[in-house]
This record gives structure tokens, C-alpha cells and sequence, in this order.
């Protein structure tokens, strides 16, 4: 919900603060930039931490810093908030990845992977349907404070519900063995962290970073612009935003569970790990290219149906490409793995919203924004096969 609520209220704060295209980018890159910086350590200091202990940290940060935009009144008091937001989101998926990793047998991942990628997309799904109403009853600070806020209580519900599987008492032994039931990390036979140099000359780490740098910032994009899209295309104000985004984030939420189903349920079938996982990408990649007629087309609800495809195998996307990370590296790596790869595709997201600010200052047409939606994936694909064609475990 934090990172969606300037986006809902961009139309309201630019009126209110003057701000320009190029301005509002520049808030998004603040974020962007903290984002990627945030994972150059972050990933580390989870694994360093443990899971339980390094989530809670993160999503202190980001409660506390998504609270902080109440208190903005510029586009630089802005930035710095959205700057502190991204430190501490940038927690989030390696500390889930991790956990995903610590609790579920391989052919399990992909799944649960898409169910946790799909909360993002229930946050991104009640953002429309609440913010809308916080501002206009109470006003724009108090959405960001409310939504904020929410961190807190998750922080308290998280300590209290999560341990490691060695750690939980409510754990059976056979539910143990069943957890721990894949082969024992034969590439990395102490807990250490995995040091940076040794990450960057794996072309299974660079496989993973480049499929994320070409298509996370495509979903930056839905996030940041997606109300701006449809009250400059299709004019709709604030609440009338509310169903169209409703649709195009089920779709995310659907995408998210059905891109992960579909590669766990093809290796439950026999087939290979490597080709579960490309054919499900593939998929996805293919699903995504008709978001090119949504900025084309002159009937509104065919741009949002086309645009919730996209968003929704962006997210089967995804939870693939996280799944990457568990099934090419040992448990004590995975949150380094995906801390690096997600830096990668935050700091290409930061140079994309730069690139998104100036073509619609100049423009105003989403036409150019949505091509480079439609060929991402396929460009993405491409390299993951070419630096990774058999899925094999990195050796570390």
C-alpha cells in the first residue's frame, strides 16, 4: 500500500503543490535509487540476522518512513521520504524469498512464492478502494499516515507468528523431514555469506538480475503511473479510479498465483525443473506484448482488461524469477541473490522513471511507454536463457 498511495494522490498534489512531469519522476527515482542502494546491503544483512529479526527491521523503517510524507510540503521533503521508503522496503523480498526458502521444498516454491507476490498485489488492490476515501473525509496527510501505520501492527503479528522451522515448537518431526526433504546444499557448507565478487561472476546471479532489470521497472510503471494513465487517457478523477484499478491489480493478484501454479504444477507432472520454469516465463512474457494497443485505444475498459493482463503475468513473471534464486543457490544465499538481482532492477526502474517523466512532458502520449512494456519480457527471457539454459546449482 506505501508505495501506491503517492500515486493515487499524484493528480491531487500536483494541482495542490504545481508539480511538474519531471518533478513527480523525480520523487519516483529517489525512491528507485534508495531502493537499489538499500539492496546492496540489505540482502546481506537479512541473511546475517535471520529472517525473522531482519523483516522486522525493514518494515520498521518503511512504516516509519511512509508516515513521513504527511509531514512533506515539497518536492525535495517529498523525495527524502520516498528515499527512506525505499530503505526499508528494500528488505521485503529478500526477507521473503529467504523465508519461502527456509519453509518449503523446492517443487512447493514457485507456488508459495506467487501466493506471498500476490499480498503486494491485494495492498496495491485496497490502496484505490481506501486512500480515495481517507483523503476525501480527512485529507491527503492522513492517507499516509493510516496506511503507514499498518506496518506497526504487521511488525507485532509477524514476531508473534514467525520462527524458522528448527526454531518452532508447534513444528511435528515429520513435517520437519518434509520441509527439509530436498538435497542438502552441496555448493556452500557453512551459513557465511556469499561475498559480492563471488555473486558477480555467476552468470546464474546475472540471469536472475537481468530478467529483473528489464521488466521490474514495468511494474514500477503500473504502480507510480497507472492512476495518471487513466485520468489523462481516460479522465477519470480520484474515485472514479476505484473499479479500474480494482480490476488491473486482481488481475496482478490472479497473475501472481497462476504464473507460480503453473510451473509447480508442470513439475509435479514430470517435467524437468528447467523447463517448468522457462515454459512458465514464456507464458508470461507472451501474455504481456498486447499492452501495446491500451494507450491506442479509444474504449476505456479495453485499456484497463489489456493493462490487468500485463499486470498479472508481470507477476506470474515474478514469482518465477524469485523462485531463480531457490532453486540455483543454497538457503544461505538466496536473500544475497535477490537482493543483488532486485538492485539491479531498481536502479534500471530509477532511469526508466526519469524516461517516463520527459516523454510525457514532451509528448503526453503513453504510446512509447507501453511498447517498451510489450518487448521487456521477451528481451528478458532471452538473456535468462542464454545465461542460464539448464538451471543448474551455482557453484559457490
Amino acid at each position: 500500500m506505501d508505495r501506491q498511495v503517492i500515486a493515487l494522490l499524484k493528480p491531487t498534489l500536483q494541482v495542490h503543490f504545481g508539480w511538474s512531469e519531471v518533478g513527480y519522476s523525480n520523487i519516483v527515482t529517489a525512491f528507485q535509487f534508495a531502493y537499489g542502494a538499500g539492496l546492496l546491503f540489505i540482502g546481506k544483512l537479512i541473511d546475517r540476522l535471520g529472517t525473522r529479526k531482519g523483516f522486522s527491521l525493514a518494515v520498521f523503517v518503511w512504516s516509519a518512513a511512509a508516515m513521513a510524507h504527511a509531514a512533506a510540503g515539497s518536492i525535495f521533503q517529498f523525495a527524502v521520504a520516498r528515499f527512506s521508503l525505499g530503505i526499508g522496503e528494500a528488505g521485503s523480498f529478500p526477507a521473503s524469498v529467504k523465508a519461502v526458502a527456509e519453509w518449503f521444498p523446492k517443487r512447493e516454491r514457485a507456488l508459495t512464492t506467487g501466493i506471498f507476490n500476490s499480498g503486494a498485489n491485494v495492498g496495491a488492490l485496497v490502496t484505490p478502494l481506501v486512500v480515495p476515501w481517507l483523503t476525501l473525509r480527512f485529507g491527503w496527510r492522513m492517507a499516509f499516515i493510516a496506511t503507514g501505520a499498518l506496518g506497526f501492527v504487521w511488525i507485532l503479528c509477524w514476531l508473534f507468528f514467525y520462527y524458522p522451522p528448527q526454531g518452532d515448537k508447534k513444528l511435528s518431526a515429520a513435517e520437519l523431514v518434509f520441509i527439509q526433504s530436498d538435497p542438502p546444499d552441496q555448493t556452500l557448507t557453512s551459513q557465511m555469506a556469499v561475498p559480492w565478487r563471488t555473486l558477480l561472476r555467476l552468470s546464474q546471479a546475472w540471469a536472475i538480475a537481468l530478467g529483473k532489470f528489464f521488466t521490474d521497472p514495468i511494474w514500477w510503471v503500473y504502480l507510480f503511473w497507472m492512476p495518471d494513465f487513466l485520468s489523462r487517457n481516460l479522465g477519470l478523477n480520484l474515485s472514479g479510479m476505484r473499479l479500474p484499478l480494482f480490476v488491473i491489480y486482481s488481475g496482478a493478484c490472479v497473475g501472481s498465483i497462476g504464473g507460480g501454479w503453473l510451473s509447480s504444477a508442470l513439475l509435479k507432472r514430470g517435467w524437468t525443473l528447467n523447463s517448468s520454469r522457462k515454459t512458465a516465463l514464456l507464458v508470461c512474457a507472451l501474455a504481456v506484448t498486447p499492452i501495446v494497443l491500451a494507450a491506442r485505444t479509444n474504449h476505456a475498459w479495453t485499456a484497463v482488461f489489456l493493462i490487468a493482463i500485463a499486470a498479472g503475468a508481470h507477476q506470474g513473471w515474478s514469482a518465477n524469477i524469485y523462485t531463480l534464486a531457490s532453486d540455483m543457490f543454497p538457503r544461505s544465499a538466496v536473500a544475497s541473490v535477490v537482493g543483488f538481482a532486485t538492485m539491479a532492477g531498481s536502479f534500471s526502474g530509477m532511469f526508466v522513471a526519469k524516461a517516463v517523466g520527459y516523454i510525457l512532458q514532451r509528448t503526453g502520449s503513453y504510446v512509447p511507454i507501453f511498447v517498451m512494456a510489450g518487448l521487456a519480457y521477451l528481451i528478458a527471457f532471452g538473456f535468462i536463457q542464454l545465461l542460464a539454459p539448464r538451471l543448474k546449482p551455482a557453484q559457490i
